[in-house]
């Protein structure tokens, strides 16, 4: 049989090749974590809310209020040199059924934080730090997704995380793989996370034992300090109230005075974390702040 040579043949051989190595491209590009960015960012993801039972424990009465709902996102940090997830928001992922809200005690919210990491492109298991503004429930739903990562924390509040019997202000089964992570315990009243002064964690005991606050140095949004729950609701801070359930209300109230120094100098944004009207405002992920 005759072998003759098909001159369009090699040319249809490297486009297929061509072909497969961009659909390759393609599926490799899709798993791969988000590179580090060139500069901070910070991206907010929609923990859901806290529909609040009753607010006397803030010394406020519900008409004192814009809204006696609660906001509960968590955040990630982005830096060149790695990443920190700040809080863990409220609903554990386990908790969503598909089609359902996932729901513990009286939160509610409507997206996993695993599909919310995975739109701009990571996993869990790519966040490099892990700070709890503190322990209670309300913040650290999926805290335990983030055991492989190093957690920061204040030696007291570790103490109190693993007390026996376990506070009946967090749920302990959603953080208790941190027990064996890689851990830093926090004994200065400032922590740099990233060494360049840009990712600031500052004590602020009071609200629970090792209460802390972050400060971020964002090049074009400007400084900004996420609260933790120094503060609840924005009119707690207006009116000075100081929540009857505070670990130490002294200590609050000394904390909440550092803080207040701070952003007059520093000219830092208090976002109050559970500011449902204020939060509501924010840029969601896959949106940022730079």
């Amino acid at each position: 049989m005759e072998n003759r040579f098909d001159p369009n043949r090699p040319r249809a051989l490297v486009l297929a090749a061509c072909a497969i190595l961009a659909a390759a491209s393609g599926a490799i590009a899709q798993t791969q974590p988000a590179k580090g960015p060139a500069t901070l960012r910070l991206y907010v993801f929609d923990g859901g809310s806290l529909n609040i039972p009753d607010t006397s424990p803030y010394q406020l009465r519900k008409e004192d209020l814009a809204s006696i709902v609660m906001s509960a996102p968590c955040f990630l940090v982005a830096h060149p040199r790695g990443t920190l997830m700040w809080d863990a928001c409220v609903v554990p992922d386990s908790s969503f059924k598909p089609g359902s809200p996932g729901t513990l005690r009286y939160a509610t919210a409507t997206k996993t934080l695993t599909a919310q990491l995975a739109e701009i492109g990571y996993a869990p298991k790519d966040i490099s730090y892990l700070a709890l503004s503190h322990f209670h429930w309300d913040h650290v739903g999926n805290a335990n997704l983030f055991a492989p990562a190093t957690w920061l924390v204040p030696p007291a509040e570790r103490e109190i995380m693993f007390a026996d019997p376990p506070s009946p202000r967090t749920e302990s089964a959603n953080f208790s793989a941190l027990k064996s992570s890689k851990t830093i315990l926090l004994t200065k009243d400032e922590y740099d996370v990233f060494g360049d002064q840009t990712v600031v964690i500052k004590s602020a005991p009071g609200h629970s034992p090792g209460h802390q606050v972050l400060f971020l140095k964002l090049a074009k949004t400007g400084p900004v300090v996420l609260s933790g729950d120094l503060y609840h609701y924005p009119e707690e801070r207006k009116l000075n109230r100081v929540p009857t359930t505070e670990f130490n209300a002294a200590q609050t109230a000394a904390s909440r005075a550092a803080v207040e120094a701070f952003l007059k100098k520093t000219g830092a944004q208090l976002w109050i974390q559970h500011d449902f009207t204020g939060n509501a405002k924010l840029r969601k992920a896959p949106a940022f702040y730079d």
